[in-house]
């Protein structure tokens, strides 16, 4: 086994993603079949087998600078959704500051609480945010 995948992309994080992807179709399909809701489940069937042949056409393929392409885009997007909940959440946790978003260039911008009304200007672009904190 070990001889014929050599020189084959095997399973990566985007692989990963496809297989839980597919299990969770799966289990909701499994669920439909259960509750006997026809149309959901013949929807979710139809999922299922796109999914699989794209699970093993990325496992299998022998173009591994394509897979890798695919892969690292998947990261990259995968890594910024996942930083952007987390800083969110650090953002939220934090009572000694309050956060302004930039309008123009998004930039998001730290001030402590408590200093009533100021004016804030984007580090980045700067613009004026007239804000109480």
């Amino acid at each position: 086994m070990a001889r014929f995948m050599y020189g084959r992309n095997g399973m990566d994080q985007l692989n990963r993603a496809l297989f839980w992807g597919y299990m969770c179709v799966f289990l909701a399909q499994l669920l439909c079949s259960i509750l006997r809701l026809q149309v959901p489940a013949v929807v979710c069937e139809a999922l299922l087998w796109p999914l699989m042949l794209m699970i093993f056409f990325r496992m299998f393929s022998k173009n591994l600078p394509r897979r890798q392409l695919e892969n690292q885009k998947f990261v990259n997007w995968w890594w910024r959704v996942k930083n952007k909940y987390a800083g969110a959440r650090a953002r939220h946790a934090d009572k000694d500051h309050k956060y302004f978003t930039c309008k123009s260039c998004k930039t998001i911008c730290r001030v402590p609480v408590g200093k009533g009304k100021i004016i804030i200007t984007c580090p980045k672009c700067g613009a004026k945010i007239e804000a109480k904190t």
